[in-house]
């Protein structure tokens, strides 16, 4: 027997109703979703926020609950599975909320991020902002993969808020960034997008901007953004909230003072520790000649296959040609590129594939080495030397965060060993050395240079790695360490299959240039009395640049050697002219070595007359060049039209079988038109010449004539002659 489904009354009508008609149970809050509040319940909300903010302790805050935050916020905390602040986070979070300026450092790793994204919603929750108050928090970093991890921080931690929020930076659409950019509550940015927006969007609007924040803030602050950040920060309202975090925090006062800060609070939990890289983090250095860097690489790459590495370079073209030349090699490990010279798009998918991946090598430049959480890396090698010892600090930092434990490599040349070891003791840094078992060296030269003999595209980008890689070194700040006059150049062009070492033309500029610049204008050239007997290429020497006042001026010499003085004040080349001076003077001497008279000079070294010659000489050898051009032109018609002879001459008299000639074998046979003589050949009568012909004759003989010649025609020509045959 079939049972059946049992049916319901509904309590107004009587009438019976199937279940899955059955009403629902109304929601809590009158049917609105979780943490969708009345404007009542938020303002209660936000009262009771801003009064604990002054009474919160940070001794008492263990966890994200024991800080007055809003529901909304902790809610997303949960959610993103984070439940106790670090250290960092502890110390700047209820700071930030007072609404003070934070001038915060920390280790690498350390959750910075969330110490200034929790600041940020609860500033624009308590002020009740909405998606008509425009932009109300600014965030800057200085990479776009770093903006695109705190923009999916964002999008993680902040659902349940109802503020909008846009990724700008360079590579995406300018177009779309534009039509929404005014609409949006919550930046972040690069500082090269962000400053063509102001310049470029009318929409673009940031008067009621209520907090600043500037990630891995001395990196923006330095050279690279010094005019792109001077020029956002003049059309910022003053009136704001500051927030700057990095892991090697600036304490310029110039950098501070254009940030407008006021009385910033300066947070660094880790400062007082004995070492300012996490402790997890084993560190290590090794020393290797430039030609066998490669080669290194290589066999650390082929020891370590099942690991995940990041391989730090000091440019672009390095990371190029390393990329190419290891993936010809093949080998047992994915190979990655990262650098600030590729398309956005591919960026964000070798980014996310590095992530995602556990056997696989990230080959980067420094676009990759600040404020990127790559989880569970296990090496970070850095091939090229660091600037400096923050940079050095950031590139380790990619591994050993939050906790979890990691490894660093070192790679210096001999003669930057003792300056970079030094250089990181006195940044607190512990750092060990290790020596190679040249046994485990896997050289792969050989293939190398047959990869490079076979595709004159990949020999071009190693020529360009190269020259890159020698710039780097000369371009850096501390000569004490980086000398590139000491690097062997023809053993590093070999290391990288090149069997030629390419010219670095920027290294003899500089050369030139230094040269230049130790010679100065106030140098003397004085005779020394004392070496009266040594060579005339010693005659001369070059004394040290000496400056006397006039009252030590010597006295002009016997022998007539006068030494050039100076005044105190430099002389410039701009008062010289106004002072109508000669600035360079030549003295011209006689066969017996006297000095020539001014009517004397002048007559042997006349300017105008000079000038006049040469105008004269410019002017003969354009009229020469130009003869000489159209001789070359006559020359060249007189061959083509003995040529076009000689082909004339070997084609028959009624044209050949060229496409070109006429054929004119359908004309009448003139003999047979005109009734021409017969000759009797065989009775041996007289030749054509004895005969005296008719008219008619006549007439045949002159169109045979005309018949002979008829190569030397035209097709158009051809025609009329047979149209006037023919009648």
């Amino acid at each position: 027997m079939a049972k059946v489904k049992p049916q319901m009354k509904h309590p107004s009508n009587g009438k019976r109703v199937k279940d899955k008609f059955k009403r629902k149970p109304k929601q809590q809050n009158g049917g609105k979703p979780r943490f969708k509040f009345s404007m009542k319940d938020e303002e209660s909300e936000i009262a009771r926020l801003t009064e604990l903010y002054a009474t919160a302790k940070i001794e008492e805050t263990s966890s994200f609950s024991d800080f007055p935050l809003s529901k909304k916020t902790l809610g997303g905390l949960k959610q993103g599975q984070y439940h106790k602040p670090t250290a960092i986070q502890r110390e700047s979070i209820l700071p930030a909320l007072q609404g003070k300026d934070i001038l915060a450092a920390a280790k690498t790793g350390s959750g910075k991020t969330l110490a200034f994204l929790i600041p940020v919603f609860e500033k624009l929750y308590t002020s009740q902002w909405t998606k008509l108050d425009g932009l109300g928090a600014l965030i800057i970093t200085p990479t776009r993969e770093l903006a695109l991890q705190i923009f999916e921080t964002v999008a993680k931690i902040g659902k349940l808020h109802d503020f909008t929020t846009g990724l700008i930076i360079g590579g995406q659409n300018l177009k779309a960034e534009k039509n929404r950019l005014h609409q949006l509550n919550i930046i972040i940015c690069t500082p090269g997008r962000l400053l063509q927006h102001m310049d470029q969007n009318p929409l673009f609007d940031c008067t009621n901007l209520k907090i600043l924040v500037l990630d891995e803030a001395d990196r923006c602050l330095d050279l690279g953004f010094e005019s792109a950040m001077n020029a956002i920060i003049e059309n910022l309202p003053s009136e704001r909230q500051t927030l700057l975090f990095s892991a090697t925090q600036t304490k310029s006062v110039k950098d501070l003072a254009r940030l407008n800060l006021r009385n910033p609070q300066y947070i660094a939990p880790h400062e007082k520790e004995q070492y300012t890289t996490p402790t997890r983090l084993q560190q290590n250095y090794v020393a290797v000649e430039l030609g066998q860097k490669l080669t290194m690489l290589w066999s650390f790459l082929k020891a370590h296959s099942k690991q995940k590495i990041i391989v730090f370079f000091a440019t672009c073209k390095q990371v190029k040609y390393f990329y190419e030349v290891f993936r010809k090699l093949r080998p047992s490990t994915l190979l990655l590129p990262l650098y600030g010279g590729m398309n956005q798009e591919r960026r964000n998918k070798i980014y996310t594939e590095f992530c995602t991946k556990s056997n696989v090598c990230l080959l980067a430049t420094d676009v990759a080495s600040r404020g990127l959480d790559f989880p569970k890396v296990n090496w970070v090698v850095q091939l090229d030397c660091p600037e400096d010892a923050n940079q050095y600090i950031h590139r380790a930092g990619r591994t050993a965060r939050l906790n979890t434990s990691g490894e660093s490599l070192l790679v210096l040349l001999p003669q930057e060993e003792e300056g970079v070891v030094k250089m990181l003791e006195r940044s607190k840094v512990p750092i060990n050395k290790i020596h190679i078992d040249d046994k485990q060296l896997f050289s792969p030269l050989i293939k190398i240079q047959s990869f490079l003999a076979q595709s004159p595209e990949l020999k071009e980008t190693a020529k360009r790695a190269f020259v890159a890689y020698v710039k780097s070194v000369a371009l850096m700040k501390d000569k004490s360490i980086f000398d590139a006059s000491k690097l062997d150049l023809e053993a590093y062009a070999k290391s990288l299959g090149l069997l030629v070492t390419p010219r670095v033309r920027f290294l003899s500029r500089m050369e030139n240039k230094s040269k230049k610049s130790n010679v100065k204008t106030d140098v003397k050239v004085a005779i020394d009395e004392n070496d009266e007997d040594e060579s005339d290429e010693e005659f001369f020497t070059v004394k040290k640049s000496e400056r006397f006042s006039t009252m030590d001026q010597p006295e002009v010499e016997e022998n007539g050697a006068q030494p050039v003085t100076e005044s105190k004040k430099k002389v410039t080349k701009v008062k010289l002219l106004k002072k109508a001076l000669v600035t360079n003077k030549k003295i011209s001497f006689d066969d017996s070595g006297n000095a020539l008279d001014e009517e004397v000079r002048d007559e042997v070294y006349d300017i105008e007359k000079a000038r006049a010659q040469l105008k004269l000489a410019d002017a003969e050898d354009k009229e020469r060049y130009k003869n000489l051009q159209k001789a070359k032109r006559v020359a060249k018609k007189e061959k083509l039209k003995r040529k076009a002879d000689e082909e004339n001459e070997e084609e028959d008299d009624f044209g050949s079988d060229d496409e070109h000639s006429v054929d004119l074998n359908w004309l009448p046979d003139p003999d047979k038109v005109y009734n021409g003589l017969e000759q009797d050949d065989e009775s041996g009568g007289s030749s054509a010449e004895e005969l005296k012909p008719p008219v008619s004759t006549k007439k045949a003989a002159k169109k045979r004539k005309i018949a002979d010649k008829i190569d030397d025609i035209t097709l158009t020509e051809a025609e009329q002659l047979a149209m006037n045959l023919l009648k």
